[in-house]
């Protein structure tokens, strides 16, 4: 493959180095003249979360010369499962602080600064210009739009990747100053941001953690391809993998304006859930002291899955996970009265009470904070999570 990255090669590297990196030197398409280039390299990881972890540790024992670190976010307990970058000690400490530690800890030799900052439109250019390749952890769309954004403005290559559950998609976006007429970007793969209530966080849904080391790791392959011209990295193509039967699949992806006479099998992204097409109605919520005092009232409905159920729920609720709800093709099972949903937070909540709502019960409302905020106002023996 042809260089891609106008990334230099640093002069000499010293003894160590040449030690610390023997095992790239071997490599065809690497060696001594890739090694110097990684040595000169610039990235930036924005998130240091479940994909940002694996990448900072791959690219640091690779050899980077520079990483640069973007969270706003503490280390929580919950984090621990995927997060592999962060320890038990680093519970409620800055992850950045944390990250910074670790990439340091693993090699001295790569000089890293953390950025404790949101990225949003007003910075992300600024604070990503300069770096040669940028890698994508976050978890949600408003910071990927903005990523994608500054770096086509910057000219800086992506890499890109999403997780949710046992399922994955990760690609490289090149922007036309790298790639001419075949320059892809997210808004290739998703023209039209998702509304937030249609795409379940992984503190909804569930994620798998290894699968996520996994992707993380490819993240940084895909880094190290550009920086050294090396392979061919998932330019055009969004590798799909299936973490329960351990498959992998490519679909194509084209700049949009090719799109006209496209197949069916063009990358198009991860589809709304069942019955989330339809119009958004506005849904009545009720506090979690509310519920607890109309209890003997209301029809209160648990729609987590049953492994968070097991942790606890409201008293007398009926559980039924939210993909069962979304089956409903009526009311017909539920008495008449106040209908009140409820999940971890409220998204899962949202979805089962505007089927609901579309099936035409009279009265459906979520409960706000979810089991969440059942804990903090109601009930604090319950076990967060």
């Amino acid at each position: 493959m042809a260089d891609l990255l106008p990334v230099p090669p640093v002069d000499e590297l010293t003894a160590d180095q040449l030690t610390r990196y023997s095992r790239h030197l071997l490599l065809p398409g690497i060696g001594l003249e890739g090694q110097k280039r990684l040595a000169n390299a610039r990235v930036a990881v924005v998130g240091a979360g479940g994909l940002g972890s694996p990448s900072l540790l791959y690219l640091a024992a690779a050899g980077v010369g520079h990483l640069t670190v973007i969270d706003d976010d503490e280390v929580d307990l919950t984090n621990l499962q995927r997060q592999v970058i962060h320890r038990a000690d680093d519970i409620g400490t800055s992850k950045v602080d944390s990250a910074l530690r670790a990439v340091r800890d693993l090699n001295p030799t790569v000089s890293v600064t953390g950025v404790r900052e949101h990225l949003d439109t007003d910075n992300a250019a600024t604070i990503l210009a300069g770096h040669h390749v940028v890698l994508d952890g976050s978890d949600n769309f408003d910071t990927r739009y903005v990523v994608n954004d500054a770096t086509v403005e910057l000219g800086i290559a992506l890499v890109w990747a999403a997780v949710l559950r046992f399922d994955a998609q990760l690609t490289t976006f090149l922007p036309p100053s790298l790639a001419g007429d075949a320059a892809v970007q997210l808004r290739d793969l998703f023209p039209v941001p998702p509304r937030p209530e249609d795409v379940p966080s992984c503190a909804e849904a569930g994620v798998l953690g290894a699968m996520v080391g996994q992707v993380g790791s490819i993240m940084a392959a895909e880094a190290v391809k550009l920086i050294t011209g090396t392979g061919e990295p998932l330019v055009g193509r969004v590798l799909l993998l299936d973490a329960l039967t351990q498959r992998t699949r490519e679909i194509p992806l084209r700049p949009a304006g090719a799109r006209a006479g496209a197949s069916a099998g063009t990358a198009r992204g991860w589809m709304p859930e069942a019955g989330e097409s339809r119009e958004v109605v506005a849904i009545p919520e009720m506090s979690p002291p509310e519920v607890r005092d109309g209890l003997a009232g209301l029809q209160v409905i648990d729609v987590r899955e049953p492994g968070e159920q097991a942790m606890g729920t409201v008293p007398g609720a009926r559980t039924v996970p939210v993909g069962e709800v979304l089956t409903w093709e009526d009311a017909a099972a539920l008495a008449d009265g106040p209908v009140v949903f409820y999940c971890k937070t409220g998204p899962r909540a949202g979805r089962a009470a505007r089927h609901l709502v579309h099936l035409g019960h009279p009265d459906v409302r979520v409960m706000t904070g979810g089991i969440l905020g059942w804990i903090d106002e109601v009930d604090p023996s319950l076990p967060r999570y």
